[in-house]
């Protein structure tokens, strides 16, 4: 039975639940393709691109080969496939090497061979092959500034795809005349999968006019090579229809609303009654904590939308305009925020993590929060709207004990946020 006592660590065990739903282990099996007369090849990337590795190899009897490239820490035993560890999610020249190297693999296969794309959230980052004309130096950068600018996940990766020679539907192409099947694991809201790590092996919607939009909404001017780049539009990413990816495949192996569903059926096993608010919620975190807070007070006042006990569950990537100097991801802003806007409202209890273990660029996945923890801060001479300004999330959380921390858990579904009103 959940109560006040045992709400943090049921919490907790609510997470494992929808982390769970998403483990390569569990769903990779269910998609495999029909084997080649010719080769298997198997490259990808992502923060699950390892473990989506190790799957597919305990699951395929025939021989095969590849390289995949994860995130530093990300690592896992595999036997025919390569790993290559890169940085996140400002790329690097681990990165570069292996997206060039994978280039490499691909290129001369005929019709009998197989490609096998296994792309998970981070992809974008960790599959860096810059567009001629740019450098490492000119990707790293702009992906800086991007991060910094409260762009959201579909605006970076349009503009990712646009400085790119391998994002956008490029790798496909390079796979040709070889079939590509796609396996993904959705970190993107709607779960577009010309979208999800910028869409390697899946036709591109948008163009260059696009990207050079999102650069000048956000007021970005540096580095100059980039935005020359993306003026000068000389290549364009393959479009929706286009004849050389017609015989190539995707599936989406493992989704944020797998994972919410997963959750929910925890909760409501524990006399708990769910509502999912929402598998794709986007915009600035501290916005949508404060919808979630009004929707938490509904609750309280007015039984509306349901009554007590119950679990409000939501899913997607929310962004941060980092203004100040402070140490946090988007989720520790979210819970920030919240914790603030509730002002210590008795019975409710939050947790907000990154399905992948890491909130930002942190060692913490997230946070939790209780009905004292305001109290508790000012204990401590903590000032919630202080830390919140600086967009200090982690620190505060971090002196309370309340981060919560989980190491790489090897898939990524985006955002798990969980509000429990007992």
């Amino acid at each position: 039975m959940v109560n006040a006592n045992n709400a943090r660590e049921w919490l907790i065990q609510l997470m494992q639940q929808a982390i769970n739903a998403a483990d390569p282990k569990r769903s990779l099996p269910h998609y495999l393709p029909p084997a080649p007369r010719g080769r298997t090849i198997v490259v990808g990337a992502g923060k699950a691109a390892a473990s989506m590795v190790q799957a597919f190899e305990d699951h395929w009897p025939h021989p095969l080969t590849g390289l995949v490239v994860t995130r530093y820490g990300h690592k896992v035993p595999t036997r025919f496939v390569e790993v290559v560890e890169a940085s996140h999610p400002v790329p690097d020249q681990s990165g570069l090497e292996a997206a060039e190297r994978i280039l490499q693999l691909v290129t001369g296969l005929t019709e009998e061979d197989l490609v096998v794309c296994l792309i998970s959230g981070g992809g974008s980052a960790l599959l860096t092959a810059p567009a001629p004309g740019l450098s490492l130096k000119d990707k790293q950068a702009i992906n800086a500034a991007l991060l910094k600018s409260g762009a959201t996940i579909d605006e970076m990766n349009c503009v990712r795809k646009h400085l790119s020679a391998i994002k956008g539907g490029q790798l496909a192409l390079a796979c040709a005349p070889a079939k590509v099947w796609t396996l993904l694991i959705s970190d993107v809201p709607g779960d577009d999968p010309s979208v999800i790590a910028s869409g390697p092996t899946v036709a591109d919607p948008t163009t260059f006019k696009d990207a050079l939009a999102i650069i000048e909404k956000y007021r970005i001017t540096e580095p100059l090579a980039v935005i020359e780049h993306l003026r000068a539009a000389k290549k364009e990413t393959p479009k929706p229809g286009d004849t050389r990816l017609a015989s190539n495949q995707y599936h989406l192996i493992a989704t944020p609303q797998m994972s919410l569903e997963a959750a929910a059926k925890f909760a409501l096993e524990q006399g708990i009654t769910p509502l999912i608010l929402g598998d794709s919620l986007e915009g600035e975190a501290r916005d949508m904590a404060l919808i979630h807070a009004g929707i938490t007070k509904q609750v309280l006042r007015h039984a509306q939308p349901i009554a007590r006990p119950c679990l409000l569950l939501s899913g997607g990537e929310s962004t941060v305009t980092v203004r100040g100097s402070g140490r946090g991801g988007r989720n520790t802003e979210f819970l920030l925020a919240l914790s603030v806007a509730l002002g210590g409202m008795d019975n409710v209890f939050a947790l907000a993590c990154d399905t992948d273990g890491v909130d930002g660029t942190e060692d913490n996945a997230g946070a939790l929060i209780t009905p004292d923890t305001l109290t508790r801060a000012e204990r401590l001479g903590l000032s919630a709207k202080a830390f919140l300004a600086n967009n200090d999330g982690y620190s505060f959380f971090q002196q309370l004990n309340d981060l919560v921390i989980t190491g790489p858990t090897l898939t990524n579904v985006n955002d798990f946020r969980a509000i429990l009103i007992l």
